[in-house]
């Protein structure tokens, strides 16, 4: 059987994407990918990362890899899909790029909600075909499962990727893109005039939120 393994990298941040990937192996590759290490990507080196990707693009049956953009990401939670949502809306386009409906694959993805079930099934809503497929959500499936961790590995490099085309275009000072990052919360003190309109914060976040309640704060006592 093949496995479809679903992972994202970049839920968090207030800068830059989220991207999702989709990593579809068979029973012998994934023992092979044990083999060499292939694990959660959060418990590798970014060098370790971008060599395994190299392999994991080689020798999988087929990947696909979804960017998903902070004004993207506002825009859907404007109209009320919120980030839980758009990964299951995103999860769905990468199965229905992969599955052919020829052969029978397991899909395992690691769910981003509490409940597993009730986020699996609006899963399975925006499935086209499910004749072919098993569907597994669950917590934790990208230290558990080695599709999963090959999928982490392929969104994680996306997202070093996009974050550096952000660094050569501002700068090293816009930092990692996370809330909690002391460089990225000085780029936005620092800089939210200036780079508001340039689609690369996520303005929805409550990081973001607060800054310009702290701002407007600050112009109204002058």
């Amino acid at each position: 059987m093949l496995t479809l393994g679903i992972d994202e990298a970049g839920r968090g941040p207030v800068i830059g994407p989220m991207v999702l990937a989709g990593c579809l192996v068979d029973e012998e590759t994934e023992k092979e990918f044990k083999r060499l290490g292939v694990k959660d990507s959060k418990q590798l080196t970014q060098k370790r990362r971008e060599f395994l990707e190299k392999i994991i693009k080689e020798k999988s049956e087929t990947f696909e890899i979804v960017i998903i953009h902070p004004l993207d990401i506002d825009g859907t939670n404007h109209q009320g899909i919120n980030l839980n949502a758009l990964e299951a809306i995103k999860a769905a386009e990468i199965i229905n790029k992969i599955n052919k409906g020829f052969k029978k694959i397991k899909i395992v993805i690691d769910c981003p909600s509490p409940s597993i079930i009730k986020w699996q099934d609006f899963l399975k809503t925006k499935i086209k075909n499910l004749s072919n497929l098993e569907v597994s959500c669950e917590h934790k499936a990208d230290k558990n499962n080695i599709s999963v961790s090959a999928a982490s590995i392929l969104a994680k490099c996306v997202r070093e990727k996009e974050m550096s085309l952000l660094k050569e275009k501002y700068g090293n000072g816009i930092g990692s893109g996370y809330c909690s990052d002391p460089l990225t919360k000085k780029f936005l003190e620092e800089h939210f005039k200036s780079h508001k309109k340039d689609g690369i914060i996520r303005e929805t976040w409550q990081t973001w939120k607060n800054l310009l309640a702290k701002k407007e704060q600050v112009t109204l006592k002058f």
